[in-house]
């Protein structure tokens, strides 16, 4: 018996290397890239650019994720139950990444005859989100398979979310810098606010601008599938279900591990507000800098700034969370992101948008909160899986993904639908080139008093989290012991 228990710990805790970690983390690079794209300016593309009306977009965005409803628990039951000789998950990276990356690309592509098309978006972006589910179902359930070596775990996160805010600070940062140095109307020498560097930049809100827009997401996409093939060829599956358990998994697990597995609900409605306000403020964020602050020249610049907290302080996570505790950690970084917004309330106010040094502050400060919140929620998903197969028998990784990506999803459409609802309400008029009064008020509430609210109740649910680091110890060693039995 303690030769077997010794041989699941040999590799089941592996301690995974800087390669394998880096390989990993590209997976979360490539998702960024893609669907962070579209989360973050899929929007403001659509309501100017494409000419399609703002409460359309936003009913685009729910139908397709009334959808997911029903699609994410057949993906992850039907991932559960099948594996083959590559592995249970790394396929699914190459088998649906390259349709991923190419129907996103349509989404943005400037072809004549359907510009303005309801159709044409809606069944695009329908796919697309079908596709992206083939692909972070998997990726999130191959988190679970590296190790269970906690440190691992921990340093996985870190390392993955180094490479996602890399990838943000493509997105966020420089895809509407890029995009404003390709388009052609208005072009002029522009102040970018990074100290003192001028650039020729054109408007990127003018229907002429479609082709702008799909150069440069034309590259991220390549880009994003060759990060792909490299999660696929550096990682390892170790810690999978084995062939009895994937033969009896079924479509009710689904719901039985929402009955079981009270970690797992609790994380998933955190997941759902951290990504509800994440949304909120990607979506309004470039209507914020185009028509409150009247400085989308400056968003590559603020957003540069802004990035620097994802990439180089995420090696303190683990450091941090053992001073503060898990729970204290969330409220830490949580805390500073409401600070962040109300110093973007300052910013947005009349005689203070010409203040670069404000705008640096603000979203560093609110980055900061942001990226360290809900990056480092991804690190208590693999001690939910093993809470839920010490439960029920089953280690039902990619059903539990499948349940944290629809949780993800119901906030993505919150995020991505309301606010664009809002807009419409308060009068936002995607064709006008000067904004009313009333549509400015629309974007300040999307943008960061709706956030700021939702994070505050962020920090409530995450004091009900229940498992302690303590706990995920005892479950490690429960389990050992088991898969130690049947070994023997």
């Amino acid at each position: 018996m303690r030769d077997n228990t010794q041989n699941v710990q040999q590799d089941e805790y592996r301690k995974l290397n800087l390669g394998e970690r880096i390989g990993y983390g590209f997976g979360d690079f490539a998702q960024n890239l893609v669907f962070g794209t579209v989360g973050g300016f899929l929007a403001l593309y659509m309501t100017t650019v494409n000419a399609i009306g703002t409460a359309t977009a936003g009913f685009i965005f729910l139908f397709v994720r009334i959808i997911n409803v029903i699609w994410d628990p057949m993906v992850g039951t039907f991932i559960d139950k099948r594996s083959s000789r590559a592995g249970k998950y790394r396929p699914w990276l190459l088998r649906a990444g390259i349709p991923l990356v190419i129907l996103a690309a349509l989404l943005f592509a400037p072809i004549p005859g359907v510009r303005g098309s309801v159709p044409f978006i809606f069944i695009t972006y329908l796919l697309l989100d079908l596709v992206y589910s083939v692909v972070n179902i998997p990726y999130g359930s191959l988190n679970a398979s590296l190790t269970r070596d906690p440190d691992s775990v921990d340093q996985i996160t870190t390392t993955r979310m180094m490479l996602a805010n890399g990838a943000n600070l493509l997105v966020y940062t420089l895809f509407p810098m890029f995009v404003q140095m390709v388009a052609s109307k208005d072009r002029s020498l522009k102040d970018t606010g990074l100290f003192g560097l001028k650039l020729n930049m054109g408007t990127y809100t003018d229907p002429s601008a479609g082709h702008a827009w799909f150069s440069v997401y034309a590259v991220y996409m390549i880009i994003g599938a060759v990060a792909l093939f490299l999660c696929y060829k550096l990682t390892k599956e170790r810690v999978v279900a084995n062939a009895e358990q994937s033969a009896q998994v079924k479509v009710y697990d689904f719901f039985v591990e929402f009955k079981n597995n009270k970690p797992l609900v609790i994380l998933g409605i955190f997941f759902m507000l951290a990504f509800t306000f994440m949304f909120f403020m990607n979506t309004v964020n470039g209507f914020f800098y185009q028509y409150t602050v009247n400085h989308s020249d400056w968003m590559g610049a603020v957003g540069l700034i802004a990035s620097i907290p994802g990439i180089a302080f995420t090696v303190f996570w683990p450091k941090l969370k053992r001073i503060f505790g898990k729970k204290g950690f969330f409220h830490l970084f949580l805390g500073m992101f409401v600070v962040g917004e109300i110093l973007t309330w300052i910013w947005s106010l009349d005689g203070m948008h010409d203040q670069l040094w404000l705008a640096y502050v603000s979203t560093f400060i609110k980055q900061w909160g942001l990226s360290s919140a809900t990056g480092f929620m991804w690190a208590l998903v693999p001690e939910v899986v093993s809470y839920g197969e010490l439960k029920s028998g089953k280690r039902n990784a990619a059903i539990i993904n499948a349940i944290m990506g629809l949780f993800f999803k119901i906030g993505f459409t919150l995020g991505g639908a309301v606010p664009l609802w809002f807009l419409a309400a308060y009068g936002f008029d995607g064709n006008a080139e000067h904004q009313p009064a009333s549509a400015l008020s629309g974007i300040n509430m999307t943008a960061i008093w709706i956030p700021a609210v939702l994070a505050v109740v962020s920090m409530i649910v995450m004091q009900l989290y229940p498992l302690s680091d303590k706990d995920v110890d005892s479950i490690n060693k429960q389990l050992d012991a088991k898969r130690a039995e049947m070994k023997a």
